[in-house]
């Protein structure tokens, strides 16, 4: 039994009287008014916070309400988030285990993400393809199928490919306000078609007559911005949209900037639409900026790079532009080459350039395949 708590309560006949109460009231907790709950709740740690859902219906019905995760998902911009976010890093000759840098607290954690923690199917044959929101989406060829998974939350769901063989190019995965949806283009023996699946009708949807406006070769996947996925052509540069819901392509009218060599785009979690590239002649680089797309659909130049960490940059990927592909992640524009271990990122409240620290943990044998991924992780993120 608990040490009971004494009360000093006035005089009686000059000695103090002294009343026995319990530590906790059930009485008086059971009737915490809900917000207030909700926000003890807020403060707790990620892990405190995912063991309380089998404490009792009462908390698990609380922590997975929509009114709870609006305000306190990671996703959410109104309320700092609980949870630590991380740059994901993922190489062919480690395929099993992810280094984490964690962008919060500026260095890099001493373990890694195991794969075979959280994985329901060992398959052997498995490719990162993306990760969105916390959902990670993994390519099983071996089972004909991908795999997205709540790695946080232990959830997974297995998703066949739409036809047998299937050969795609230009996966994207695409967060909505009630799932996700994966995009693709495949190459049949007669025509290429667009492929949706649309996670909150669990199923595919084909969308024929694709125009070619695409080189076969694209390699980079979609940003998705207003509803559309939109793309960057290589040269002659310009933008193209598919519409998500219509599958309909579209070739913008959006003027690009002059002497263009290379361009990436990426889009922020207010639906601001950037693009980072290259300027120069001939197809090389003189410089680097940043451009972002204003209300009257022109591109306004945010930032230009330093001359010194340009000419480092253009040095590491050899002026071989194919191998540059960059994300957005917590306030952070990173640029990355899958031939370096490191990561050049812009710091946007700050407007100021850096290198992301060189993970301790990777070999100099390393020499190539580098991807970098913004992890984020979700609890309420559903498979």
């Amino acid at each position: 039994m608990k040490n009971p708590i004494l009360v000093a309560c006035p005089r009686t006949n000059d000695r103090p009287i002294t009343t026995i109460s319990p530590a906790m009231d059930p009485d008086i907790w059971s009737r915490l008014p809900k917000e207030l709950l909700e926000q003890i709740l807020s403060f707790l740690p990620l892990k405190t916070l995912w063991n309380l859902r089998s404490t009792c219906k009462h908390f698990k019905s609380l922590v997975f309400s929509l009114p709870f995760i609006s305000k306190h998902s990671p996703s959410s911009s109104s309320s700092p988030s609980p949870f630590s976010s991380f740059v994901l890093l993922h190489h062919p000759q480690c395929n099993h285990r992810f280094p984490l840098y964690d962008s919060a607290l500026g260095t890099w954690r001493d373990s890694a993400l195991s794969l075979s923690d959280f994985l329901p199917c060992k398959s052997p044959s498995f490719s990162l393809l993306s990760i969105s929101n916390g959902l990670f989406c993994f390519s099983l060829p071996r089972s004909s199928s991908f795999l997205v998974c709540n790695l946080l939350a232990r959830t997974s769901r297995l998703i066949e490919f739409p036809s047998y063989p299937f050969a795609y190019e230009l996966f994207t995965l695409v967060s909505t306000p009630v799932g996700y949806k994966l995009f693709m283009l495949s190459t049949g023996s007669t025509s290429t078609s667009a492929f949706v699946y649309d996670s909150s009708v669990l199923s595919w949807r084909q969308f024929r007559g694709f125009d070619q406006i695409l080189s076969s070769n694209y390699q980079r996947e979609g940003v998705c911005f207003n509803g559309c996925l939109y793309f960057l052509t290589p040269e002659p540069f310009s933008l193209v949209t598919f519409d998500l819901e219509t599958g309909k392509w579209k070739r913008s009218d959006t003027e690009l900037p002059g002497e263009l060599t290379f361009g990436r785009l990426l889009n922020d979690e207010e639906g601001t639409l950037y693009m980072i590239g290259g300027t120069g002649r001939d197809g090389i680089s003189r410089s680097m900026k940043l451009w972002e797309l204003n209300g009257a659909r022109d591109w306004v130049e945010v930032e230009s790079l330093p001359e010194m960490i340009c000419r480092k940059f253009v040095s590491v990927c050899y002026h071989n532009y194919e191998h540059v592909y960059c994300f957005w992640h917590r306030g952070m524009i990173c640029v990355c080459c899958y031939t370096w271990p490191e990561i050049l990122y812009y710091k946007v409240s700050k407007k100021t350039w850096h290198w992301l620290p060189k993970c301790p943990y990777v070999p100099d044998k390393w020499s190539s395949g580098f991807k970098w991924f913004s992890f984020v992780p979700a609890l309420y993120a559903s498979v």
